[in-house]
């Protein structure tokens, strides 16, 4: 029996809420339907999605690729409802994207590949830049729209601003760590620990702000610009790090595991979204990449 895109979305919704209970919660439907897709669609593809925990539930390495998969489904069907739903004429034009080094890797993608899969005839040119940078050339009429940290615009009076998603800050560990076994880690649990510290976009200075109300300093171990280098570097053991869930998938490239887990206290949190131009009318492209957009985050 194939599996259904019923399967795919409580799939999905469990595999980003972390556990059953959290998934339902999300759907609101019942526990049980959660976990009878989640078993039904194991039993279909003969490999086993996730491992049960008494915390919730983790992906396999099967698991994290088959999610890449069911993400795109289910993006390919709302992209092809959404082609039917816009307005008739658009066949062609241009499309000027700027988007931040952070969100290009995790976000853009989706919401590029379905404007594109929806209106192919359009030409598409990105720019990737700070956001900083991003805004000056919004103001000036050089880009179109801005997908990047919405929470770090400053020129709002110039721009609109559209949230999409909003990520909390969370503590990556490689297996094994005394703390991924810990009910609950506050920031005082983090005294000694060596730090891996991403520094694109305002990663940085608002991991710096955290860090500054520990009790203890902690000690930066490695600074890089690149999320596979912390990926790698925590899973290895060379340290621990505090990212946005946006970024965190659950293995390394060399195929190591890393945990994730909830940090007590007010962290921070990211805001990714769209910004463009006040005041001044929308090309079409425009328009419909912004619709594209939305559509394709709650996917993720």
């Amino acid at each position: 029996m194939a599996f259904t895109l019923r399967q795919l979305q409580f799939f999905v919704a469990a595999a980003e809420a972390g556990s059953v209970s959290a998934a339902a919660r999300a759907l609101s439907i019942s526990q049980s339907s959660v976990t009878e897709a989640i078993r039904g669609l194991e039993e279909d593809l003969g490999v086993t999605l996730f491992e049960r925990r008494a915390r919730g539930l983790d992906l396999t390495h099967r698991g994290s690729l088959f999610l890449r998969h069911a993400s795109q489904i289910l993006g390919d069907v709302a992209t092809a409802r959404q082609a039917f739903r816009e307005e008739p004429g658009l066949e062609g034009g241009r499309l000027s994207l700027g988007v931040t080094s952070l969100v290009a890797g995790y976000v853009l993608s989706d919401m590029l590949s379905r404007f594109r899969r929806a209106f192919p005839a359009v030409e598409v040119t990105a720019l990737e830049e700070t956001g900083e940078y991003l805004q000056h050339l919004l103001i000036g009429g050089e880009l179109d729209v801005a997908v990047l940290l919405t929470s770090a615009i400053r020129e709002r009076a110039a721009l609109n601003v559209e949230t999409l998603l909003v990520s909390p800050y969370r503590l990556w560990l490689p297996m094994g760590h005394p703390l991924a076994e810990a009910e609950a880690i506050a920031p005082e649990d983090l005294a000694g620990e060596n730090f891996i510290m991403l520094t694109v976009d305002e990663i940085e200075e608002s991991t710096r702000r955290l860090m500054a109300g520990f009790s203890v300093r902690p000690r930066i171990a490695f600074r890089t610009r690149s999320v596979e280098a912390v990926r790698s570097l925590v899973a290895t053991g060379a340290g621990v790090a505090l990212l946005p869930g946006l970024v965190y998938r659950p293995w390394s490239l060399e195929g190591d595991r890393i945990e994730i887990r909830d940090v007590s206290g007010d962290l921070p949190s990211v805001q990714v979204g769209l910004a463009w131009r006040k005041g001044a009318p929308l090309p079409g492209p425009a328009r419909s990449f912004i619709k594209a957009a939305q559509a394709a985050v709650p996917v993720r």
